[in-house]
């Protein structure tokens, strides 16, 4: 199940949003593309960092909507800190399986541009609180991050309490941390899975194409009736601060198109079958 919010709420925590050109943080916002040192504006001012993009905050135009089907678009238009301009769709598709996404970003610019790509659902499997229910993250590596929750290294899973590639229950656990090195089904898919504590019944969230890391969060800064409620399943392109490091860090050239597939399936395990959508 996805946790939302009401149609007239202010969305709280990234809840569903897109993040272009890039996700996560960026350290002071300042980062340097082909010799030209460029300055963002910093919207999570107490830790610094410039955050989840441009895209938040603006209207998108549907471009076709039926029952099982939803196209939005919308133009990134050349601005201070992120002087390329860039055309975005995003595909939604309900089917017997679930939700598929897939979101295209196209470079309309005469030169290069750095991208990156991220979304933020948040799934919960009916709990009062995530603690008891059981995740499973398909990821050999872990993101060491600082205060400022920008990553200081990379370090393997195996040994650590990140280590999520058996279903554990989430228990006390604190994430909101930075998975790679993703380990990927016979279609392709990384699959991370958040089960109820009966094992009956759960969700999953699988990674498809351009979709190399995974961002979790377990909601412990959220504000205090919505802390912990669910998990934030982030699929993204490139870890956080990917535009100082150069991590999974795309240049996407003038005319080149990006496509990252994502989705979401529940499943039953008494029946074995996936739940059609409502």
């Amino acid at each position: 199940m996805i946790a939302g919010f009401a149609e007239q709420a202010l969305i709280t925590g990234g809840h569903g949003q897109i993040l272009v050109p890039w996700p996560n943080r960026i350290g002071d916002g300042r980062y340097s593309w082909h010799g030209e040192d460029l300055q963002l504006p910093l919207n999570e001012p107490t830790a610094g960092n410039a955050i989840h993009g441009l895209l938040r905050w603006v209207a998108w135009r549907v471009v076709e909507a039926t029952d099982s089907r939803a196209v939005l678009e919308v133009t990134l238009w050349p601005q201070p800190g992120y002087p390329f301009h860039l055309a975005v769709r995003a595909a939604y598709i309900l089917g017997e399986t679930g939700l598929e996404v897939a979101v295209t970003a196209r470079n309309l610019d005469v030169r290069a541009a750095p991208y990156g790509f991220g979304q933020h659902p948040y799934v919960t499997v009916g709990t009062a609180v995530v603690d008891e229910a059981m995740l499973t993250v398909p990821a050999r590596t872990w993101l060491r991050t600082d205060e400022r929750g920008l990553p200081v290294a990379a370090e393997a899973v195996a040994g650590t309490v990140y280590d999520l590639r058996a279903q554990k229950v989430v228990g006390d656990l604190r994430l909101d941390t930075p998975f790679g090195d993703l380990d990927r089904d016979a279609d392709g898919r990384a699959v991370v899975r958040l089960a109820h504590p009966s094992g009956e019944f759960g969700t999953d969230v699988w990674l498809g194409e351009g979709a190399d890391y995974v961002q979790l969060y377990t909601g412990d800064t959220l504000p205090s009736e919505e802390r912990r409620r669910a998990v934030a399943i982030e699929p993204m392109t490139c870890p956080p601060d990917a535009f100082r490091s150069g991590t999974g860090l795309i240049s996407l050239g003038p005319g080149e198109r990006h496509t990252v597939r994502w989705g979401i399936t529940p499943w039953e395990a008494a029946h074995g079958v996936t739940i059609p959508p409502e």
